[in-house]
């Protein structure tokens, strides 16, 4: 028996944030069991059960693509209404300044980080500015935002939304889970009071639905592996399309070079690269001695976007302890990474993370699933920010060529200086927000 969803997480009006919060659930005349449930374990225990394989899954057959997500849908998030942006394997956004780029990619990575079972106030710690300004109270002073999206894979698209109210306490207060037209997950808020939200999926056993309290401060969907048993062809529908977006979700690198931490010296460590890229030297340290093909690869990028010839990447061991990274020059001195301009070590940091993967990314890796079966996800606000026309061609053939073979998919922000470039690139996909 299908859980019809309601239209109330999709409304974009400017009505009272109660009006649209919530999924509107058509509740079975069948009650469905509430005891006997697992407690909830902690979010880093929100992880898929099941790593689907060829052969594997609910109905069989060979695994057809490696979750990713293909929609962000912003319905009402900070300046966006009614927003849908369809992403392919190289997304660009860009527009004028204030068109809300940076707080597209930000929903993005929201979304990543709640799919990772981070809890809500770690997420949105000022969700405030998150609201719509025209969004209205209701009668009880709550206000709040929507967004969503679509993450394909072999279980076919499987639809996310989410209404969060972040006034006067922050809570998800609406959760919906779809595929194949039917809806798979609706949670709604029952009880102000309480902490929590009734919870109702899709069973198709002798009940047709089971209700649970969920916490409101973590995603639902991200938790049904831990409730949900898997024993009735409804159970084994709802955890294939959970683990398929948060296998999606989780599956995302936000990189935000930071020359000005680049350029120092760095001990060696465990040689995974951070946000901000600070441990470059480190990273390369490591690249150098165990994926030398990689290394050679990212040393021929680097004659393609640094000034002067450059004939490999090298990393020296100084006496107190620590490593820097140099600009192998052939018979010429090495130039040390410090050296170098803001753009040339931006340049360097975006193709090493384009270059490598989970392992050599700091993000959380799914372990439970084969990389076979998983594709990164770049996310890179400002990719063109203190790079020339040049050093962005590069890397977006680079992008484009890495991401044709689906291990890698790119969503960034551009400026209006480079979007006419970009648009002329094969296989990137540009987004104006000005239009």
């Amino acid at each position: 028996m299908d859980l019809t969803g309601g239209t109330a997480l999709a409304r974009t009006s400017d009505a009272p944030f109660s009006a649209v919060a919530a999924p509107a659930v058509a509740r079975p005349s069948a009650a469905g069991p509430s005891g006997g449930v697992p407690p909830v374990a902690g979010p880093s225990a929100a992880v898929p059960s099941v790593a689907r394989s060829a052969g594997g899954g609910h109905g069989g057959g060979r695994l057809l693509a490696r979750p990713a997500v293909t929609e962000l849908r912003l319905s009402a998030f900070a300046g966006h209404r009614a927003a849908v942006h369809e992403l392919g394997p190289v997304t660009l956004f860009t527009g004028p300044s204030g068109s809300g780029k940076s707080t597209t990619l930000r929903a993005y990575e929201a979304l990543a980080r709640l799919g990772a079972g981070d809890p809500l106030d770690e997420v949105f710690p000022d969700a405030a500015d998150c609201v719509p300004e025209r969004a209205r109270p209701d009668a009880q002073g709550r206000r709040g935002f929507r967004i969503g999206c679509t993450v394909d894979g072999p279980e076919g698209p499987v639809h996310l939304d989410l209404a969060v109210q972040a006034e006067p306490r922050l809570r998800i207060v609406g959760e919906r889970l779809s595929g194949r037209g039917r809806t798979l997950l609706a949670t709604a808020l029952r009880d102000p009071g309480r902490p929590t939200v009734q919870a109702e999926w899709h069973t198709a056993g002798a009940t047709p639905v089971t209700r649970a309290p969920f916490p409101d401060d973590l995603l639902g969907t991200a938790l049904l592996p831990l409730r949900v048993a898997g024993k009735t062809p409804g159970q084994l529908e709802v955890l294939a399309a959970a683990e398929q977006v948060v296998i999606g979700l989780r599956s995302v690198f936000a990189c935000d070079p930071r020359p000005e931490r680049m350029r120092a010296p760095v001990p060696p460590g465990e040689g995974r690269l951070r946000r901000g890229c600070g441990n470059l030297a480190e990273v390369l340290h490591r690249t150098h001695t165990d994926c030398p093909r990689r290394h050679h690869r990212l040393a021929a990028v680097a004659g393609a976007g640094c000034a002067g010839p450059v004939t490999g990447l090298g990393v020296q061991e100084l006496p107190e302890g620590t490593v820097r990274a140099v600009l192998e020059r052939g018979e010429r001195p090495p130039t040390p990474l410090g050296r170098l301009g803001d753009g040339e070590l931006r340049y360097l940091a975006l193709a090493l993370t384009l270059l490598t993967g989970p392992g050599v990314l700091a993000m959380d890796r799914i372990a439970e699933v084969p990389e076979a079966v998983q594709s990164l996800t770049l996310l890179a606000n400002g990719l063109d920010r203190g790079l020339d026309r040049r050093q962005v061609g590069e890397l977006l053939a680079l992008a484009t060529g890495i991401a044709a073979d689906g291990h890698i998919r790119v969503a960034g922000t551009v400026g209006e200086r480079v979007a006419g470039e970009a648009r002329r690139t094969p296989g990137v996909t540009m987004v104006d927000l000005s239009a």
